[in-house]
């Protein structure tokens, strides 16, 4: 297990215990959490429902795919933190990980 925090829009920050055992995506790992996060593609990269801010730790997570890097730039608000929680996998190297869900701000 390891950590993952996601900050609230009222600047509160939530603390997950992450399972890296189960080959689950943060995209599933949020929805279990019960975020209201559409994930209208299933994961595959094509919908952005499932945008994120990292915060902290952003040197820790793979680089963007192709797929990742194309639906991300048809956002209005993308930046170099952003990212799609569908495309990664939490691992070892994520612990301590904080990030802000970007979907459900925009919404």
């Amino acid at each position: 297990m390891i950590s993952i925090t996601v900050e609230e829009y009222n600047g509160e920050r939530r603390k997950l215990e992450v399972p890296v055992d189960m080959g689950l995506s943060l995209m599933e790992v949020l929805k279990a959490y019960e975020y209201d996060i559409q994930a209208t593609c299933g994961g595959m990269a094509l919908c952005a429902t499932c945008h994120i801010e990292v915060l902290e730790g952003a040197d820790k997570l793979p680089e963007s795919n192709d797929s990742e890097l194309a639906t991300l730039d048809t956002l209005p608000d993308v930046d170099i933190n952003s990212r799609l929680s569908c495309q990664l996998r939490p691992d070892d190297h994520m612990d301590g990980l904080v990030i802000r869900i970007k979907a459900l701000q925009d919404s």
